[in-house]
């Protein structure tokens, strides 16, 4: 029986960009499929449910951001986001609206791929109300619950809609709760090391760490969940 390829869906206005990513891509063995604009990039990803987007930032007519949104109302892909603006505004945006990375340009194609390849190695978020394996881990924290098999999160009694990241961050804090994780430390758990990332990148984990504590309802300025150690990084707070 034939495994079934990887499939990617390439969304940018620029051609030469899309067409070095969709040869990297294919060349790593990929099923590729291209969008200039917003529009038939949804259309695309309903049709052909991508197992990854690479999603410019600055689309023209419906924005990169837009698009992120809306995908996220029907899809679990892995999205990573490509941006031409390094300023943290775009990139927190992007984030916050479900993307799993973001890679600046101008990028290497090579390492464009390996931080796909990154992504793809996370677990998918299981189908809302699937059933736990027996011998449930199930971690408490006060009104917190996390339930690892279901990868569930409910905050008194509520479930908590995570993306992967903000999940994989608060998975790897509550894995050992009185540990300090540095920035570092999260970056390579999380994002695997982050290959092909720059040291600005330990600034995804604040990021993150902010989505993170506010669908929690954690005040940053008093957090009950997420603890900030200053000068080393973050810990699991007893709720």
């Amino acid at each position: 029986m034939t495994e079934k390829k990887l499939s990617a869906l390439v969304v940018d206005d620029e051609p030469s960009i899309v067409r070095v990513v969709e040869g990297y891509l294919v060349k790593d063995g990929f099923e590729v499929r291209t969008a200039a604009d917003g529009e038939t990039a949804l259309a695309l990803a309903q049709e052909s449910e991508p197992d990854v987007v690479v999603l410019d930032l600055g689309l023209p007519g419906m924005d990169g951001i837009e698009v992120c949104r809306r995908l996220r109302t029907f899809s679990t892909c892995y999205i990573l986001m490509l941006t031409a603006r390094a300023d943290e505004v775009d990139m927190l945006i992007g984030l916050a609206v479900g993307a799993d990375d973001y890679v600046i340009k101008p990028f290497s194609p090579r390492a464009l791929v390996a931080r796909v390849r990154t992504l793809l190695r996370r677990p998918r978020t299981p189908v809302a109300g699937a059933a736990s394996p027996a011998g449930t881990d199930t971690r408490v924290f006060g009104q917190l619950v996390i339930d690892v098999p279901a990868r569930e999160v409910r905050v008194a009694g509520s479930v908590v809609p995570l993306t992967r990241t903000e999940y994989e961050l608060l998975e790897a804090l509550s894995s050992a709760p009185r540990m300090v994780f540095t920035r570092a430390q999260l970056l390579d758990r999380v994002w695997e090391g982050g290959a092909g990332s720059a040291p600005g990148d330990e600034h995804l984990v604040d990021i993150h760490v902010g989505h993170l504590r506010h669908k929690l309802g954690d005040d940053p300025r008093d957090p009950r969940y997420v603890l900030t150690i200053r000068g080393v990084g973050y810990r699991m707070g007893p709720g």
